[in-house]
């Protein structure tokens, strides 16, 4: 499928400080958006549906799983997460630079349905809790190499500056360049 905006995937491990990053990111970059996640777990305490996740029960999820809604799914922890096709599509559609906040698994899925999307991963604070996580979460750090770049969130304001470099390299590539200042380009051709 061929888009105009850039489909950008983020993953890392509990704890890896991926979801501060996201949060701070969309604030110093208006022009990315966020996909907001189906869920079948409950709300944790300071959740708001349709701001951290759109809250969904089983029978719902399963029915919009089978109606091939769904851009990825997974079930983690007994719980089941997706990310709207439909909505990733519009957006992309529309030009606009598009966060998906998502596993691993849901990562290897939306890779093999837009190649061309940028993946990310986040590794863990400190080399203590990088040491705790691959312990608990080997599996989810076995896949790091899948993916086009890696953020060591060691010191927050240097992992933040990283992942906006990520998405501002994107932004320059020579196809997007080219689109954007058509125009201009072709006065001087």
């Amino acid at each position: 499928m061929k888009t105009s905006g850039d489909l950008f995937i983020i993953t890392a491990p509990s704890g890896a400080g991926k979801t501060s990053l996201v949060r701070a990111l969309l604030a110093v970059e208006p022009h990315v958006k966020l996909s907001i996640s189906y869920t079948t777990r409950a709300p944790r305490p300071g959740e708001v549906d349709g701001v951290d996740y759109r809250f969904v029960t089983e029978p719902e999820f399963m029915r919009m799983l089978e109606a091939a809604e769904f851009l990825e799914s997974a079930e983690v922890h007994g719980a089941r997460y997706g990310t709207s096709q439909c909505y990733v599509q519009d957006v992309l559609q529309e030009g606009e630079d598009l966060l998906l906040e998502i596993d691993w698994q849901g990562a290897e899925q939306v890779r093999r349905l837009f190649p061309y999307a940028v993946s990310v991963f986040i590794l863990p604070p400190s080399v203590e809790a990088l040491k705790e996580r691959l312990h608990k979460r080997g599996q989810e750090i076995g896949h790091v190499s899948e993916f086009d770049y890696v953020i060591i969130n060691d010191r927050f304001d240097e992992a933040l500056q990283d992942l906006q470099a990520v998405i501002r390299a994107r932004r320059l590539k020579t196809e997007k360049q080219l689109r954007r200042h058509a125009e201009m380009v072709n006065r001087f051709k």
